[in-house]
């Protein structure tokens, strides 16, 4: 799953141009979604948790099998990234010094995915977990699909 794919999304709504499926009880993801949402001065990243219904769909639209997905998945302009590529789109579309750190898509994948996949075996233990998805508050409400 760390190749691009272009596959279009049937149905529903008009895709956002740069949409992040989380994981909606880890609460390093959730912490993530609200740092995402608080420096990105544009507006532009919409977030759906992995778990809810259009996640779902969203996912199985691209060819992923919803129930083994990564934890961080970024829809980006068609493309669907996962794992280190995901977080470091996700950073370069940040803009500002943060875009600095897609320097990092010099170091092999699977190295970088390494480092990724350990962090995601061990973020319920680290961080917690929540016994349901994310009630995002009113600022952030409009932003999730």
């Amino acid at each position: 799953m760390g190749h691009a794919t272009e596959k279009p999304v049937q149905g529903g709504p008009a895709p956002a141009e740069h949409l992040l499926l989380f994981d909606g009880v880890c609460n390093l993801c959730n912490g993530l979604v609200q740092c995402i949402a608080r420096r990105d001065r544009c507006n532009r990243f919409r977030f759906i948790p992995l778990q809810s219904d259009e996640g779902m769909r969203l996912l199985a639209a691209h060819g992923q099998d919803p129930g083994s997905a990564p934890t961080l998945v970024y829809l980006r302009k068609g493309h669907l990234h996962a794992r280190s590529e995901a977080v470091l789109y996700v950073v370069r579309d940040l803009g500002g010094g943060w875009q600095l750190a897609f320097a990092c898509m010099a170091v092999p994948r699977t190295l970088r995915d390494a480092l990724y996949n350990w962090v995601a075996r061990n973020r319920y233990h680290w961080f917690g977990k929540r016994n349901e998805c994310m009630l995002p508050g009113p600022g952030l409400r409009e932003r999730f699909l």
